[in-house]
């Protein structure tokens, strides 16, 4: 009868002293190659005019005298989308029971909302109308709107 693959007390011991070794070998590795104690100098990390990380000293050259007065700290004022002023369109849609339609203007070709409180009471699809523009809840709406004069 063969004997089972087992291991006695000695190759056991013997197995648990060669890890206690490769351990301690490990351990006097990691001291050696410690950062720890390191010089100051040595664990600085310098940053470059391009931004990037370097180890060595940038050099002291002569750097850029920059005018404060010129230096502009604010938010642009937003440009005006749509001029303010008198335009020239067709009532392009009108649904006369919901109270509402679109006019396209002639010179953009953009469409604006417009409501039947901004429009004259007789206005229908296909009459040209004078319009002026203002920024509504949605979109910019058409208000003030008028027949040709």
């Amino acid at each position: 009868m063969a004997r089972p693959a087992s291991f006695n007390k000695r190759d056991n011991e013997k197995k648990k002293q060669s890890k206690r070794l490769e351990k301690q070998k490990k351990k006097e590795e990691r001291k050696t190659n410690n950062s720890k104690g390191a010089s100051l100098e040595e664990m600085f990390a310098y940053v470059d005019e391009n931004g990037m990380i370097t180890s060595t000293p940038p050099e002291l050259q002569k750097k850029e005298e920059i005018d404060l007065d010129s230096i502009i700290i604010s938010t642009p004022k937003k440009e005006e989308e749509e001029e303010v002023g008198t335009r020239k369109g067709i009532v392009e849609r009108f649904i006369e029971q919901k109270g509402y339609g679109f006019i396209k203007e002639y010179e953009s070709g953009n469409k604006y909302f417009f409501h039947i409180s901004a429009a004259p009471k007789s206005i229908g699809e296909g009459d040209i109308v004078f319009f002026d523009v203002e920024q509504g809840f949605r979109d910019t709406n058409a208000v003030n709107i008028r027949y040709e004069e």
